[in-house]
């Protein structure tokens, strides 16, 4: 049952997901949660998601977001591969409110993930901004979703050998129809609404469609460059012309999508020193 929830929110749904890391995906729907959160936890169950991927270490929040980024919560789970959204929100609202914090870190080491849930996430941590310090320390990977993300803390810190980037959003599709017409099988489809099959494996993509399609994704992606615009301090335009490419430890400060170059250690000793 959990492996069905993790595909369902992975297929038919634009992603923000590093092109190199379409493998991961892949791994996830062969092996063969409900967003119920509201301003915090609402059960034990999501608390017990946010706990998992949070730890207290010297009065500093460190929220680990890792794997696959997905909508809803763990549900108190915990997932080798995957972090999702409402996990990371209810972690962020808990150490806000907790007393004993700091600061915040997002220690991130992700490819990115769903685009649902991403840009409400990203809001929730700038938010957080008014009453805390938080800062992203990236370990080694924070890209496409998981970017949206960490440019939504205060600063960015990666190694040497960090990427971050790949700001762009993409869609899969699979035209089977070859695949089944080989092997003797036709398929038959009874629809209401011209476009309730756009995007089905086993209906090929008209023009129309296709169409379609593209404006929702180039809509998104919009999206997506005016958040790194405006939580970096860059243009749109600028975002939009790095054409999703993924930068590398120094050559990411100089493209302005993260501050300083540093082993995480380093980096969070930086942080201590400056509370």
């Amino acid at each position: 049952m959990k492996q069905y929830a993790l595909i369902s929110r992975l297929l038919d749904a634009p992603v923000a997901l590093n092109r190199n890391r379409q493998a991961i995906v892949q791994r996830l729907l062969a092996a063969q949660a409900d967003d119920m959160m509201i301003f915090g936890p609402a059960t034990q169950d999501e608390r017990w998601g946010a706990e998992a991927i949070t730890s207290n270490v010297s009065g500093v929040a460190v929220i680990t977001i890792s794997g696959i980024l997905l909508p809803g919560s763990s549900d108190g789970w915990w997932w080798q591969t995957a972090t999702f959204y409402d996990d990371i929100t209810a972690a962020i609202d808990m150490a806000v409110a907790d007393e004993t914090v700091r600061a915040i870190v997002l220690h991130i080491n992700s490819p990115g993930g769903t685009v649902a849930g991403c840009f409400d996430t990203a809001d929730r941590i700038r938010a957080a901004h008014a009453q805390k310090p938080v800062v992203a320390i990236v370990d080694e990977m924070a890209c496409s979703a998981a970017y949206a993300l960490a440019c939504s803390a205060q600063s960015i810190v990666l190694p040497r050998t960090g990427e971050v980037g790949s700001i762009g959003v993409v869609w899969l599709h699979a035209d089977i129809t070859g695949m089944l017409a080989d092997a003797g099988i036709k398929v038959t489809t009874f629809q209401t609404g011209e476009h309730k099959t756009d995007g089905y494996p086993t209906t090929p993509l008209t023009e129309q469609a296709t169409a379609l399609i593209q404006a929702d994704i180039d809509s998104l992606g919009q999206l997506f460059f005016d958040t790194v615009a405006r939580n970096r301090g860059l243009t749109p335009d600028a975002v939009k012309g790095m054409q999703a490419t993924v930068f590398r430890g120094e050559g990411a400060v100089q493209a302005g999508l993260a501050d300083a170059v540093m082993p995480r250690d380093a980096a969070f000793l930086d942080l201590l020193a400056h509370l």
